[in-house]
């Protein structure tokens, strides 16, 4: 690990970026350009004492996931990524099967959606990123272990992750997942990823296994969701799905029509949700 090459990285990172180019608000008069240190911390989901001491040259080797979490707060290319875990001692991830780096263009526009609910997926179903909303309406998914952050592994195995959606919508998202994944899985045979998704449900799920028997195929796209939220109560929202080609991924948002009692839950829920998760990181 070469620590003085890493801090380096890391400050020079922080410096060119403002709090406008990923979400956050400027605040307080700032004496000097970028991101503050705990901005960072915060955005990677760490310790801002952690950050600090590998600014310093004095921190311990980070995780890959903690170099995938600053790799994400700090905007990286692909190719900055990679430098990245270099600088770490660690081989960057193999870019031939679906990436987990959320391109700085993705991540460019989830930070400017403030007023409605956005994430970036993999194709697989694995969450990259989420914005604030996001998390208010389906919760923070990022806060899971990577293994529990793939949205088709949280509904077949996860029963209280069909709680966000009415019971009668239920069945029609299994059979969504299931035939989103047999068109991924078809077209990436090479890749082990979606194979092993496949197996394990196969194994651990009965309904999984059954619809999977089905064959039925159809990859993610415009729809209309309704999803059940503890405080605002019903919402009925359109899904829109950007698609990023080159890495394999998706960004997923929801909105309401104007006008609509959807559209005024959504902001009730800007303003509810995000206390709640102001309170939660305090």
């Amino acid at each position: 690990m070469n620590r003085t090459e890493l801090a380096d990285f890391l400050r020079r990172g922080r410096a060119r970026l403002a709090p406008s180019d990923v979400g956050l608000t400027p605040g307080a008069r700032r004496r000097t350009p970028g991101l503050r240190r705990e901005e960072v911390a915060q955005l990677a989901g760490m310790s801002v004492d952690y950050y600090t001491r590998l600014e310093q040259c004095r921190g311990p080797r980070p995780s890959r996931q903690m170099v995938s979490a600053l790799a994400r707060a700090l905007r990286l290319t692909a190719d900055e990524r990679d430098h990245l875990f270099h600088l770490v001692g660690e081989e960057p991830p193999r870019r031939e099967t679906a990436s987990t780096h959320v391109s700085p263009g993705l991540m460019l526009i989830l930070d400017r959606l403030d007023d409605t609910p956005a994430q970036v997926v993999t194709d697989c179903g694995e969450v990259l990123a989420q914005n604030a909303m996001a998390r208010a309406l389906t919760h923070d998914v990022m806060s899971r272990p990577r293994p529990e952050r793939n949205l088709v592994r949280l509904y077949f195995l996860v029963p209280d992750a069909r709680g966000l959606f009415p019971p009668e919508d239920r069945p029609d998202h299994a059979r969504a997942h299931v035939a989103n994944l047999r068109a991924v899985t078809a077209a990436r045979p090479e890749d082990p990823e979606p194979a092993a998704l496949v197996a394990e449900l196969c194994a651990r799920s009965e309904e999984f296994a059954r619809l999977w028997d089905e064959h039925e195929v159809s990859l993610r796209h415009k729809a209309t969701k309704r999803f059940l939220h503890p405080v605002v109560g019903l919402l009925d929202l359109d899904c829109e799905v950007l698609l990023s080609h080159e890495h394999r991924q998706l960004l997923v948002v929801h909105t309401a029509r104007p006008g609509t009692e959807s559209y005024e839950r959504l902001r009730l829920l800007r303003v509810v949700g995000l206390q709640d998760l102001s309170a939660q990181t305090v």
